[in-house]
């Protein structure tokens, strides 16, 4: 792996943190154009309020983005967030195409959502021992991905 001085010094804790971050990295690019996707494409009587809650979705996301590419760059580790790259390692099921309705979007969302809390859980388990500061962003976006599920959740019952 090439780095530039890393504050790590341990490869493999250097390596485990480098896969939790790029891993990290392409969900946040991906759950954004998810996100932005259903933005465009929702209708139905909820239209108002999903459409306003998924651009929350994807500020959270893109926010975090430059954050978590950000760190890599810090411990020497080059972020990858080229299209070629995220399409290829992807792991969130890709919405349809066309219109969708609002309670195909909050069930979509919902289980988006759940699907990448539960890798960032896996995330912060991983950097646990190897480095903490990464292990905190992990911690605080989780948070923040809990709350917006939680807020497409209770729509769907």
């Amino acid at each position: 792996m090439a780095t530039v001085n890393s504050p790590l010094k341990d490869e493999t804790a250097l390596r485990t943190t480098a896969d939790a971050l790029q891993g990290a990295l392409v969900d946040l690019i991906d759950l954004s154009l998810v996100a932005k996707q259903a933005h465009w494409n929702l209708t139905g009587r909820s239209f108002r309020s999903v459409h306003l809650q998924l651009d929350e979705v994807v500020a959270l996301a893109r926010q975090y983005t430059d954050t978590v590419a950000e760190r890599a760059v810090a411990l020497g580790i080059n972020p990858d967030g080229r299209v070629r790259t995220v399409a290829d390692h992807t792991k969130i099921r890709q919405p349809d195409g066309g219109y969708q309705s609002d309670d195909k979007v909050i069930a979509s969302m919902t289980d988006t959502l759940a699907q990448v809390i539960a890798r960032f859980r896996e995330r912060i388990k991983a950097t646990e021992e190897t480095d903490l500061v990464t292990q905190d962003i992990f911690i605080n976006l989780t948070a923040g991905l809990e709350k917006q599920h939680w807020m497409f959740e209770v729509q769907t019952q």
